[in-house]
């Protein structure tokens, strides 16, 4: 894999990466380790029910205890583990190590550098985990203090229903799985509201466009949103985007049927 380097903390634009919520200390396996012996190590633990298979520190596989179940017992592990298993790396957004997740079904991911060597492990509770701390009103605030800071002007927040026909999206596409479980939260009543920022009239879409797709496609008019009214007449970096990229309506926003990210791989093509 060919990847740019990005300072710790996050990707190039700043979004947390799997190596903040990864686990670093990851139990692992060797390839001539017997199925005995595996077996044995899973019934003991009450937090493994598999585990990567390494040569030194380069992932060769996976096995879980369901590889286990008809293997003779002396039989070495390289011969009964999975060898094409999903993989990502360090910098990968967390968000896409959670799509990778939830869409695949399992529920832990070995994190590998760019040589393939092991350097982590990012399990379904990571990614829980990661979406709880930022699905805070933190992140309006701090979006308010930087609009106020880099624009020397004062924002303020209200809390209103906001037409959908009336925004203006400032992201060139969403994802096509991420939507339908947007899709599935409206239709329970479980969508967080959106974060818009009103400049003078214009109402920007900071936050939200996969639950405003997911609204669009159920016909729904307006939404809940957190709307950070700009004081004075600025143009914001977001909406000189918007208008490099063409975005004025919802109708701009591409749907892309996730395939495949381009820092996941599978050990045979890493190999």
């Amino acid at each position: 894999m060919d990847v740019a380097a990005v300072p710790d903390g996050g990707t190039a634009d700043g979004k947390p990466t799997v190596k903040e919520y990864m686990t670093r200390d990851v139990a692992t396996v060797s390839p001539d380790a017997t199925v005995e012996t595996v077996a044995r190590r899973i019934a003991e633990s009450d937090q493994h029910n598999g585990f990567p298979v390494c040569d030194g520190r380069r992932v060769e596989g996976f096995v879980t205890a369901r590889d286990l179940l008809l293997a003779d017992e002396e039989e070495p592990i390289f011969k009964v583990m999975s060898q094409e298993l999903i993989v990502a790396h360090p910098d990968m957004n967390v968000n896409d190590a959670a799509r990778v997740i939830l869409r695949s079904g399992i529920q832990k991911l070995p994190v590998v550098d760019d040589a393939g060597n092991l350097v982590g492990i990012i399990s379904n509770t990571d990614v829980i985990r990661s979406q709880i701390e930022r699905a805070t009103p933190e992140k309006v605030g701090k979006l308010m203090r930087t609009l106020e800071s880099i624009h020397d002007t004062e924002v303020h927040q209200t809390r209103r229903e906001v037409p959908l026909a009336e925004l203006t999206p400032t992201q060139g596409k969403v994802y096509a799985d991420e939507l339908e479980g947007r899709t599935y939260e409206l239709r329970r009543g479980l969508a967080e509201p959106l974060v818009v920022i009103d400049t003078d009239g214009d109402l920007l879409l900071a936050d939200g466009h996969h639950r405003v797709m997911a609204a669009n496609r159920l016909d729904v008019e307006e939404m809940d949103a957190y709307v950070i009214v700009v004081d004075k007449e600025v143009e914001l970096g977001m909406e000189k985007t918007a208008e490099k990229e063409g975005l004025e309506t919802l109708e701009d926003i591409n749907v892309v049927d996730y395939a495949r990210h381009p820092l996941v791989e599978t050990t045979k093509r890493l190999q």
